[in-house]
């Protein structure tokens, strides 16, 4: 019986773990490319750990120093992203299939036959173990294969693949105290958010080496999967205990997680859901307002969030002159992102790049919830009104423009007073605005994107909008630190938007990226109005 409750997730899943693992790995590969051709030399690594080390806000988005040999530094530059890749693959994959099955009716189809409550459950611990089993394999063999060493190469994929083990069992917990699966996906990307951090205020409190290039976290490193995956120290210790730490960590999560779903009813969960009022309010009665009242919650988060990539463009510019004044490869890197301006102009294009990505998932999500209501059946009786269908999706369309808007201007807000407070001029508030302006429009391709994918194939609008904006997000950031033709970095709309550089505005893409936006919009509009229902999931 399991075996074919596992035939029947890899049918479902094969596309999805298909694209995170291959973009884990092609990362993985990609990275030691970027690093042999922007720091060649022992000293020019050696001077940028020393520069991370100097400044902890650094070490908050980075890897932790572990030696400046070629495997070293390219662990402290990709392992974070590799070890996010591998917790978000794990995370969606199980809350899919545990409390999104509850919500769609197949856990209870399958718990009258005789595979029962918890077998389903048992099979999905056993897919998103092979999963990650597969992941460590395949970034394994890119690191081999760029020549670097057999070890350090298959402990820094071990460490990504135990994070996603961890965040696994995390994921399972979660389904278990969410009534639904929006719950719990939100509940456990705030788990994510607040290891990572954790980690990074680990690291950023730790203790440095004599000659800079190792760092000894602090005690708050390990209380994160992320941090146990950084103290296996690829290439340098080697060590596999906090591979074997994290993988018992979520191998107990699942069994918990198992026993807990044996505590409950199907559909019930260890969270009980808010009481609803008898009767809506009047402010609650068109499908505009419905649309904005569902997307409230992910929206405050996603505008924090903005808000701190706001303030962090303002008040970093100051850590950045002062590594810049000791090595140029800081500069040329952040250029290579940017391509225009001064240094100042650069490091707030960089972090409002960052900030176009944070709206664009804001975008995707809000038009995702679009397919959720009609899987969940709470869109057909909305459409069994007058309302119409093209007014229907255009609600969503508009509350995620919006959305995006609010991000970025909550971003634009907090950057105007980390500039005020660092004394900033009228060009850095100039530089804000422009730039916060070309990621809004960015973002809002997204929105189109997800929209027209929600009308032509709707079974797969979830995973090839994500799909979309995270090789969007790969071009965008990393192509031009991985070396990447202009040409595929180009093809990111966050690489083409609109940047100060001195006195003039350099406006790039910006025509392009309208009009992608008026055609989606008026596409996924037009063909709405002959598209049927499509309930199933």
């Amino acid at each position: 019986m399991i075996t074919a409750l596992l035939r029947q997730r890899f049918r479902r899943d094969w596309l999805q773990l298909l694209l995170w693992i291959l973009g884990t790995a092609l990362m993985a590969f990609a990275g030691y490319s970027g690093v042999t051709q922007s720091y060649a030399t022992f000293e020019d690594r050696q001077n940028i750990l020393a520069a991370a080390i100097a400044n902890p806000v650094i070490l908050m988005f980075r890897g932790l120093p572990s030696g400046a040999s070629q495997g070293a530094f390219l662990v402290f530059e990709v392992l974070p992203w590799l070890a996010i890749l591998a917790a978000l693959m794990s995370l969606f994959l199980a809350v899919r299939h545990t409390r999104a099955d509850e919500e769609a009716g197949r856990s209870e189809l399958l718990a009258a036959t005789p595979a029962g409550r918890t077998l389903p459950t048992i099979a999905t611990i056993v897919h998103g173990v092979l999963a990650n089993v597969v992941l460590t394999v395949l970034t394994a063999l890119a690191l081999i294969s760029t020549g670097l060493d057999a070890a350090g190469s298959i402990v820094a994929a071990a460490a990504a693949g135990a994070t996603g083990v961890a965040f696994l069992g995390i994921g399972l917990i979660a389904a278990q105290l969410m009534r639904t699966s929006r719950g719990a996906n939100s509940l456990t990307v705030w788990v994510l958010v607040a290891t990572f951090l954790l980690r990074g205020i680990g690291n950023a409190a730790g203790t440095p080496s004599d000659d800079l290039t190792h760092i000894t976290s602090a005690w708050p490193a390990w209380l994160s999967p992320f941090g146990w995956a950084e103290q296996t120290r690829p290439f340098d210790a080697n060590a596999w205990g906090p591979v074997v730490l994290a993988v018992g960590f979520g191998i107990a999560l699942a069994i918990v997680a198992t026993v807990l779903q044996s505590m409950r009813d199907i559909g019930a969960s260890f969270i009980a859901p808010r009481l609803g009022r008898a009767h809506a309010r009047p402010a609650l009665s068109s499908t505009h307002a419905l649309v904005w009242r569902l997307s409230a919650g992910s929206l405050i988060g996603w505008a924090v969030g903005g808000a701190l990539t706001g303030i962090l463009a303002t008040t970093l510019g100051s850590v950045v002159d002062q590594i810049a004044g000791e090595n140029q490869a800081v500069v040329d890197i952040l250029k290579k992102i940017a391509q225009a301006g001064s240094l100042d102009e650069v490091v707030v294009t960089v972090f409002f790049t960052m900030l176009g990505i944070v709206a664009g998932c804001c975008a995707v999500q809000t038009v995702v919830r679009a397919r959720q209501e009609e899987t969940h059946g709470t869109a057909e009786p909305i459409l069994g009104t007058p309302v119409r269908r093209v007014a229907w999706l255009a609600d969503y369309l508009i509350v995620a423009t919006c959305s995006v808007l609010i991000v970025v201007a909550a971003a634009v807000v907090f950057a105007f007073v980390g500039a005020a407070a660092a004394g900033g001029d009228a060009d850095m508030y100039r530089t804000v605005l422009i730039d916060g302006a070309g990621q809004a429009v960015a973002a809002s391709v997204f929105t189109v994107i997800t929209g027209l994918v929600f009308v032509l194939l709707p079974r797969a609008t979830m995973g090839i909008a994500w799909a979309v904006l995270l090789v969007a997000t790969m071009l965008g950031m990393f192509g031009p630190l991985f070396g990447m033709p202009e040409w595929t970095t180009n093809l990111s709309p966050f690489s083409v938007t609109p940047v100060v550089s001195g006195s003039d505005v350099d406006l790039r893409g910006l025509w392009w990226l309208v009009l992608a936006i008026a055609v989606g919009a008026a596409a996924s509009l037009t063909l709405m109005r002959r598209r049927e229902l499509a309930t199933s999931g």
